[in-house]
């Protein structure tokens, strides 16, 4: 067994704990990270940047489909065909590019990989089985970065037609009939990006709506698409398991019911990955399945951090970053602490979801008195010359001083409107700035202005 030393020792690659290594080894810091899997975690090689690559396609292969027919727009094109194959190919390959380019920066930095499968002996030392054999490791502070995986049902385990987002984004057939299990972001964005490649997909979801954790003015209008796509919703729904024949076996209006169905997607969440490697051999305080961690990431052992999924809600890829920068930062001496006032939640439906801060029922059970303002795409003319006049943008802001609260859109493409979103409310903005900022025309963007004119008062366009 050989053995390494190092400052900063980083358990897991992917969003957080990669970027704590970055900002680590700039500050100086003799950094180590230890993954199994190629560097960038669940989001670069199996989850966000894949899933995103397969909803472009998606979203590329229906719209051509709309010019195989006279068209309004005056375009027309032979029907188009779909090799799945060749498009798994070239997701793969922007995955390729990000591995290595993520490989590139530690090296730049001075930072050292290790691939191999970690076990902690205490808050110091970490045993890696490799491919070449075991590497002991001794640092004077850890990162605990393991992220998150898919949760199974007991009915439906992992394995054959049932699959999870990383298998379902990895396919190389369109399959005749996707089930999916559970009607959260997850599952909506894969399977309607099946329904555009020519799958006939079925949701099953146990809730009384889709994607719950929204407001329903926000996923009306991805309902109504799911619709306009074929995709069938059953709500108050509930799988209960597999038939020999492959379908999906589910309780639907208090009726047992069979559904048809080559794959399974089972997509009903996430758990934080706090089993395999040891974690219980360090005693940390824990809040449920997740490690307990103050405003500086610190958890109950002093020399051990803890980042990213493991450590609770919201599980996203760039609240992870934002903790590994500041963790580094922190090892390296600098003051800081978590004092985020919003953390963007995107939701890559068609159309796409954007919520940054308090919703309206969040405001009010909160104890604001608020008031609110909101812009239709219907009555923006960039809207409708891209031909997608769904949705619409609402402020929420308090009611004496006009502080913004929550910023939240439904649209096609406005995942991009979500940095705006944030650094309003991070920055403390009234209403009056984002009303008094100069909006380019003709522009999404423009609903944002007129939803604060409307919140005032006097919206120019409605």
């Amino acid at each position: 067994m050989s053995d390494l030393t190092c400052k900063l020792l980083i358990i897991g690659a992917g969003p957080g704990g990669y970027v704590c290594a970055i900002r680590a080894g700039q500050l100086g810091l003799d950094t180590l990270v230890v993954d199994a899997a190629p560097p960038g975690g669940t989001c670069l090689n199996v989850g966000c940047i894949p899933s995103k690559a397969l909803i472009h396609a998606a979203d590329e292969f229906d719209r051509a489909k709309t010019f195989a027919a006279p068209n309004h727009l005056g375009i027309t094109a032979a029907a188009p065909e779909i090799d799945l194959g060749k498009t798994i190919d070239w997701k793969d390959s922007i995955v390729a590019r990000l591995n290595h380019g993520v490989t590139g920066l530690f090296k730049k930095h001075g930072v050292k990989l290790v691939q191999g499968r970690a076990r902690l002996i205490d808050g110091k030392t970490v045993e890696v089985q490799g491919e070449t054999g075991k590497t002991l490791i001794r640092c004077e502070t850890l990162v605990l970065a393991t992220g998150s995986a898919p949760v199974a049902l007991p009915a439906l385990p992992f394995g054959g037609p049932v699959i999870s987002s990383t298998e379902a984004l990895a396919l190389r057939q369109v399959p005749n009939h996707l089930v999916v299990v559970g009607g959260g972001y997850i599952g909506l964005e894969i399977g309607t990006a099946y329904a555009k490649l020519g799958a006939t997909v079925t949701v099953v979801e146990a809730a009384g709506s889709i994607l719950p954790q929204y407001p329903a003015n926000l996923t009306k209008p991805v309902a109504k698409r799911l619709v306009a796509l074929g995709i069938k919703v059953h709500l108050n729904a509930r799988a209960t398991g597999l038939a020999p024949d492959g379908a999906l076996l589910a309780t639907i209006d208090g009726t047992d019911t069979a559904l048809p169905a080559d794959k399974i997607l089972v997509t009903v969440g996430r758990r934080p990955v706090t089993a395999g490697f040891g974690l219980a051999e360090l005693r940390l305080d824990m809040e449920g399945p997740f490690v307990k961690i103050d405003e500086m990431c610190r958890t109950s052992m002093r020399s051990v951090y803890a980042i990213g999924d493991i450590t609770g809600e919201p599980m996203l890829a760039h609240r992870a970053m934002a903790q590994g920068e500041m963790v580094a930062e922190l090892i390296a001496g600098h003051p800081r602490a978590w004092d985020k006032r919003a953390i963007p939640a995107v939701c890559f439906t068609d159309p796409e979801i954007v919520s940054v801060g308090l919703t309206h029922e969040q405001a009010q059970m909160a104890g604001h008195d608020i008031i609110t303002g909101s812009f239709p795409f219907q009555a923006s003319g960039r809207a409708m010359t891209t031909e997608r006049e769904d949705g619409l943008i609402q402020i929420v802001a308090r009611r004496d001083n006009h502080l913004i609260l929550g910023l939240h859109g439904v649209g096609a493409g406005i995942a991009e409107l979500s940095a705006s979103f944030a650094l309003a409310i991070e920055m403390a903005a009234r209403i009056e700035d984002l009303a008094g900022t100069i909006h380019a025309h003709p522009t999404r963007s423009e609903a944002v202005q007129e939803a604060a004119l409307a919140a005032l008062g006097h919206a120019l366009h409605i």
